[in-house]
């Protein structure tokens, strides 16, 4: 397995990946609702304005020569603490007819090599609070959990 970092002819796929994830989190919360119909619908703009931004990549998840998935990383600090410099995973998706195949378990073993290679000081993911596999997944591999992120519709 390996992560190869995206590029602008890669926004189709990531695009198609993303909206698959994205829908699989709308029976999570109202506030995960999706305006688009089907990932043709989607615009590129949010994966193309990462190309741009130095903070975030995309990656495929390339197995074999195939892409099996993708992850977003995001890397920030927070200067006022010791250990400031923190690699972040915002998307992370695993194709369905690829699942349990231990590609989710490489690819976060991979990004925490290259937080090392950075010379980050902690990882951080979140996920859905009622999704408990994800939950699972992300205990299984070491993280601990830190916080809550709480949140309330304004309508």
């Amino acid at each position: 397995m390996e992560l190869v970092e995206a590029t602008e002819n890669d926004l189709g796929a990531l695009v198609d990946r993303w909206f698959g994830l994205a829908t699989a989190m709308e029976p999570y919360s109202e506030l995960n609702e999706i305006v688009y119909e089907d990932a043709t619908d989607v615009p590129d703009d949010g994966f193309r304005a990462h190309l741009e931004e130095p903070s975030i990549t995309d990656y495929l998840v390339v197995v074999n020569g195939e892409t099996v998935g993708f992850v977003t990383l995001e890397t920030g600090s927070r200067p006022s603490r010791k250990r400031s410099r923190y690699l972040s995973i915002v998307n992370v998706e695993i194709d369905a007819e690829h699942r349990n195949r231990g590609y989710g378990t490489a690819v976060v073993e991979r990004v925490e090599a290259m937080a090392r290679d950075e010379d980050r000081d902690y990882l951080t993911v979140s996920c859905e609070w009622h999704n408990d596999g994800a939950r699972r997944f992300y205990r299984d591999a070491g993280f601990e959990p830190k916080q809550v992120t709480y949140a309330r519709p304004l309508e």
